[in-house]
């Protein structure tokens, strides 16, 4: 049988996004092309501040007439109201998606199975259930949305192995990929830093969107100080917030999520500060010795700009 992991993900739910100026309202307010959004496509997008700071990551679908906007389950109510004060004589609704669960599945076999392209948010629909692969990165594997009173069983017949959660963390974790708020640090780190750009999450030629002209600059000055990147941790692993110093003592940086490994080692992702970086050398983090890695989707300025 095909090796594939799956699971449901607690942490993610869905805002449908219905009405005829669905698409035009939200093009306006987000980091990507809302317009290429289709059965045969999902996006990576992100909503900002106005001072161009990450409030939500979002993934972007199309079901019928409707946009269905994954994101975090415990801030699904926070996105609602935000983007409601947008509304005004915008033709559209925005509800909770009930019934519905989001999955994950991965593994080599992810695009043979579900008969999908290699392709980053490559979609289609399968009867009732909204199936494409990760518009971040298609290694990531693929994103179902599922009734949720079948999902488990819907998982079993595509020959997927049922694992824990944690199994699903570890995976996003080697790859390098920032999941929500615990990663991103709401309303503090930028799209840049954040990587969100270099995951396919913005579209420099869209036009204007919230946070738009802080984005812009960034990229085009080379503004850029630090990066959210993965780290493997050598000692206990450090409480989300913790400070990264460099071996001098100066500043590098910041811990985020993370997980153990075994009894020495775990993986993370840490904020790190680029001319930290570029020492090459092991960072420290309370207890423990971080080694940023940089993985193959990221780009990096170059050296004398990261100063």
């Amino acid at each position: 049988m095909t090796a594939l992991d799956a699971t449901i993900l607690e942490t993610r739910a869905l805002l449908v996004l219905s009405g005829e100026d669905r698409v035009r309202f939200l093009q306006g307010l987000v980091t990507n092309d809302v317009t290429k959004v289709s059965p045969a496509r999902a996006v990576f997008s992100a909503l900002l501040s106005p001072q161009g700071k990450v409030l939500f990551d979002l993934v972007l679908a199309a079901h019928g007439d409707t946009v269905l906007i994954e994101v975090e389950a415990a801030r699904l109510e926070d996105l609602r109201a935000r983007l409601r004060r947008f509304k005004l004589r915008a033709k559209i609704a925005l509800a909770p998606a009930e019934g519905w669960s989001v999955a994950a599945v991965w593994g080599e076999a992810v695009p043979h199975v579900l008969g999908l392209p290699n392709e980053a948010g490559a979609a289609h629909m399968l009867d009732d259930r909204v199936v494409f692969m990760d518009p971040r990165l298609p290694r990531a594997g693929a994103r179902l949305y599922l009734p949720a009173d079948r999902a488990g069983s819907i998982l079993e017949n595509l020959g997927a192995r049922l694992v824990d959660a944690s199994a699903y963390d570890r995976h996003r974790l080697g790859l390098g990929l920032p999941d929500g708020a615990r990663d991103m640090d709401i309303e503090k780190r930028t799209a840049l830093e954040c990587g969100l750009d270099d995951l396919g999450g913005v579209d420099f030629a869209k036009g204007c969107y919230m946070g738009q002209e802080l984005t812009a600059r960034t990229k085009y000055r080379g503004l850029l100080k630090r990066r959210l990147m993965p780290v493997s941790i050598a000692g206990p692993v450090p409480e989300p917030g913790t400070p990264l110093f460099t071996e001098a003592g100066k500043d590098a940086g910041e811990m985020r999520s993370g997980m153990v490994i075994d009894e020495t080692a775990g993986l993370g992702l840490a904020v790190v500060r680029l001319e930290a970086l570029a020492t090459g050398a092991p960072l420290v983090c309370g207890d423990a010795r971080l080694t940023p890695r940089v993985p193959d989707w990221m780009a990096l300025p170059a050296p004398a700009e990261a100063g």
